[in-house]
């Protein structure tokens, strides 16, 4: 039996396990489980109190909050279940572990000739010094690749189309995602292969084009021997974007010159400057999928092809970065749709579209690939499909972690049903 196979029977194996003691647990524990629930919800509106607020009102708030939970936890050991409960969390964790494990993708890319003059750019300082502990530059010119190292000052984009102008018939880019997509923008002008080589700091588009984040060194050899898959692009008001453009809280949160050292704690101090009492009101409108002007945002998020979102498995992560369309994900106030919403509208919103238009009163703070930005209104989205030649290592996945699972919890238990007894449709991709 493959380990793929394997992986899939023990998720099934524990995820009904774990409904069946759940609903045990629950059966035996009523009426308390709903004493507990209501704690529950407290501590989540206390919570959200509090995040609001400052001072002495949101030390209130998450006083309340830690209450709240701290019921909820003796309330269970309490009831004379832990140990039920216990192994309902840890046959939960099992159970997604083991599904992970058997959605896990290989995907052998098409051949691609070996480029005669490549050069990889790298910033040495880029998550916490990543390509510098590699010996980056080293193992490039190990395999004939020519590296260019960053310093202070330098103009990132100038350096690769002066690069390309000295004959480069491949570029790369160690570093983060703002960077890969100044290299990616000019390598797609040019019809050039591009290598994701990830030494930032998350590597999301590494991540998504299928290569290994763990693996520096290994990820040059994209350029040495490597399968090619062409994906998109995106783009706002004509600069480039690997992963999203993010507008309204967190884009005000990057803005500030504390971020970089303590990103919860702006991110938290800015909360309330957003969305608080005495909070700016937000001055960004759109037109959502039915066609209607909105207005009310917390935060919208706009990604080279969509994300996953609020999934078990695979979230925050994009099945497919070559489908031809923009993601698009609104979080708005609870009931805001605007003067000619016809009712109240759910405040998470989120779908699929070539284009989109953000316009505003004023300045738009953004956050562009995690890069801070002061846009002018309108923001105009796009698309730009398959437009970047990507190599990616053959050791590498060459695929997302979440290319494979299935959307919805039916689909993807039969999925793992069907891996499970041999019968899965991609079982021509290696795991």
């Amino acid at each position: 039996m493959s380990r793929r196979r394997l992986a899939a029977g023990i998720a099934l194996a524990a995820a009904l396990a774990t409904v069946a003691l759940a609903a045990y647990v629950a059966l035996v524990a009523f009426p308390r489980g709903l004493a507990l629930v209501g704690c529950a919800l407290l501590a989540l509106a206390a919570a959200w109190y509090g995040l609001l607020r400052r001072g002495l009102a949101r030390v209130a708030g998450m006083v309340v909050a830690a209450i709240a939970l701290a019921a909820v936890l003796f309330g269970i050991a309490g009831g004379g279940h832990l140990v039920e409960s216990l192994l309902v969390v840890g046959g939960a964790v099992l159970a997604l572990f083991s599904a992970r494990a058997a959605f896990a993708v290989h995907v052998p890319l098409p051949a691609a000739p070996a480029p005669n003059r490549a050069v990889v750019f790298v910033n040495p300082r880029s998550g916490g010094g990543k390509a510098e502990k590699a010996s980056l530059p080293e193992q490039a010119r190990a395999r004939r690749i020519e590296p260019v190292e960053l310093g202070p000052g330098d103009d990132l984009g100038q350096l690769a189309r002066a690069a390309v102008e000295r004959g480069a018939d491949a570029l790369a880019m160690a570093g983060g995602d703002g960077s890969q997509a100044i290299v990616a923008e000019v390598a797609s002008e040019h019809g050039l292969p591009y290598g994701c080589i990830p030494s930032g700091t998350r590597n999301h588009f590494a991540l998504d084009l299928g290569v290994d984040r763990d693996d520096v060194v290994g990820a040059l050899d994209a350029l040495v021997d490597g399968g090619e898959r062409r994906v998109d692009l995106g783009e706002v008001n004509g600069r480039v974007f690997v992963n999203n453009v993010s507008l309204g809280v967190y884009a005000k949160a990057v803005q500030r010159s504390g971020y970089r050292d303590a990103k919860l704690k702006t991110l938290l101090d800015t909360v309330p400057d957003v969305l608080g009492p005495e909070g700016e009101g937000p001055t960004m409108r759109w037109t959502g999928p039915g066609g209607r002007e909105h207005s009310e945002v917390v935060a919208i998020l706009v990604s080279n092809n969509r994300y996953r979102l609020g999934r078990p498995l695979g979230s925050g992560t994009r099945p497919r970065i070559d489908d031809g369309l923009l993601g698009i994900a609104v979080l708005g106030t609870p009931g805001g749709g605007g003067p000619a919403a016809a009712a109240p509208q759910r405040p998470w919103r989120d779908w699929s579209a070539p284009e989109f238009v953000v316009d505003a009163d004023g300045p738009v703070p953004a956050g562009i690939d995690g890069e801070a930005m002061i846009m002018d209104p309108p923001l105009r989205f796009r698309i730009r499909p398959g437009v970047l030649r990507v190599r990616v290592s053959r050791s590498h996945p060459g695929a997302s972690p979440s290319a494979r699972i299935p959307e919805g919890t039916l689909a993807g238990v039969a999925a793992l049903g069907r891996i499970a007894v041999g019968r899965d449709p991609s079982a021509g991709q290696t795991a």
